[in-house]
């Protein structure tokens, strides 16, 4: 297997390659980036993850300053974490069907424990973006990741929820899509204009300001749920013009989980009757109080794609776990993947984030 190389600008750092590979016999995709000539080995740790057919690409953009930049000037070693959802691997859009089960079980364990192996007794944090947050909560809820020193969740974690047209439509494709399509792609060059595709491009492009068939499909509909992922503006030009490679096509293997989850507005298991799923909990709200970590819920106000599901989960987590430290904030003027991706989320979003961060790594009395 052959991970595709970052996109990435790293000013004064390099990055290493750690070789991965999940429970299940998966090769996954670790790196740890360190400043150039830096041996300091005190640095707090930050393990960063992506969403569902996305990829760490997300946290070092070349055109941006991007999010391991201000982690790295804030004090901290960013660790990128590619799960089996990354388009930097194969298995999004071509390898064996999976669902969230898979990541929680085995994917996140993996990571955490590799990370841990090479640092030590250093406070380790996890930064979470869409689906990675969301899996990241099951692994949490199962106790299969423990002893972390927070967690940063953006736009959902324990309770989803879409729009109703967008619950409608996510079963029209669980149901009806699924048999027939293995992948929704986003990059409408490589399909054509006579593929199967073009009508939900075409329907994706109905009341659309930008000509780009592929910002179409993701600004406009989100793989043909009729959300939205991100803010048109927030995306500097350079960015908006490889949405195509930062944004891979969408399985429709986790179509099915994901309703489920929508449904029940709660992470829940999918793969209920075989056994190699039992240590996950059939519904990981039930099992919230295992969470051994501070958690900061992060939201765009104009995220189009989980809407206020973070706000959700502050207000079910203080009803159903006190004990537990949860901070929500929402980012005015922010939507989803441009809480990471957008031009001036050094600014606008990452502050939240590191100053968070910052006040949990100091050194206990």
């Amino acid at each position: 297997m052959t991970l595709r190389p970052l996109m990435a600008r790293f000013e004064s750092a390099t990055h290493e390659p750690h070789p991965l590979s999940s429970e299940d016999g998966l090769e996954l995709g670790l790196t740890r980036v360190v400043r150039a000539g830096s041996s300091d080995e005190t640095r707090p740790v930050v393990l960063v993850t992506h969403g569902q057919t996305a990829s760490t690409d997300m946290f070092v953009l070349p055109e941006t300053r991007n999010f391991v930049e201000v982690l790295l000037d804030a004090g901290f070693e960013p660790w990128l974490f590619d799960w089996r959802g990354s388009c930097r691997l194969p298995y999004n859009e071509s390898g064996t069907p999976y669902s969230f089960d898979d990541v929680a079980l085995y994917d996140f364990p993996r990571a955490v424990s590799a990370v841990r192996a090479r640092i030590g007794s250093r406070k380790l944090f996890v930064v979470a973006h869409c689906v990675g947050a969301l899996t990241l909560a099951m692994s949490l809820s199962a106790g299969l990741v423990q002893n972390l020193a927070g967690v940063v969740a953006q736009g959902v974690f324990l309770t989803p929820k879409l729009a109703f047209g967008s619950r409608l439509r996510l079963g029209f494709m669980a149901d009806l899509v699924r048999p027939w399509v293995g992948n929704v792609p986003v990059d409408f060059r490589k399909v054509g204009l006579r593929s199967k595709f073009t009508p939900l491009f075409a329907l994706a492009s109905i009341g659309a300001d930008c000509p780009d068939p592929t910002c179409q499909i993701l600004h406009n509909s989100a793989w043909g749920s009729g959300a939205s992922l991100f803010v048109h503006d927030n995306l500097h030009p350079t960015t908006h013009d490889r949405l195509a490679d930062l944004l891979g096509p969408a399985p429709t293997c986790i179509l099915p989980h994901l309703r489920k989850m929508e449904l029940a507005r709660s992470v829940v298991r999918w793969n209920e009757g075989d056994d190699r799923y039992r240590a996950l909990p059939a519904n990981a709200l039930d099992q919230a109080h295992r969470i051994d970590c501070p958690l900061l819920l992060l939201s765009g106000s104009r995220n189009g794609l989980w809407l206020d599901s973070n706000k959700l989960c502050l207000d079910v987590l203080k009803k159903r776990q006190p004990q537990l430290d949860v901070r929500y904030v929402e980012v005015p003027g922010y939507g989803h993947f441009d809480a990471f991706t957008g031009r001036s989320a050094a600014l606008d979003v990452f502050p939240y984030i590191t100053r968070w961060l910052s006040e949990r790594a100091q050194p206990t009395a």
